[in-house]
């Protein structure tokens, strides 16, 4: 989330710099809701000492309102089929809703 919270800081800067203004928070979509919930709680605990630093840079961009996340089901994450092997069902499946088309399909 934080390297996406990073992108998603810049493009907005990027944006600001010809004159667009975004006047709501960008959605980050995330298929974990454990990350999401870290992110939104002020308490840490002893188990996310490692992830401390990144918890506070997504904390940070929330309060500040440039991001709000939401939990997408892992069947539903467009992502995985950009980085995991799918099956053809959820393969084809996702290649829908991304919206791409088979130019050589039979007319």
């Amino acid at each position: 989330m934080a390297a996406v919270v990073c992108e998603l800081k810049w493009l907005k800067g990027l944006l600001a710099s010809l004159d667009v203004v975004l006047p709501s928070p960008m959605h980050l979509f995330c298929d974990s809701q454990s990350a999401i919930q870290l992110a939104q709680n002020p308490v840490f605990h002893e188990r996310t000492k490692h992830i401390e630093i990144d918890c506070h840079f997504v904390r940070d961009a929330i309060t500040e309102g440039i991001i709000k996340p939401f939990h997408v089901s892992t069947g539903e994450q467009l992502a995985d089929i950009f980085t995991k092997p799918l099956g053809v069902r959820q393969f084809h499946y996702l290649l829908r809703k991304l919206g791409t088309l088979d130019l050589h399909a039979p007319v």
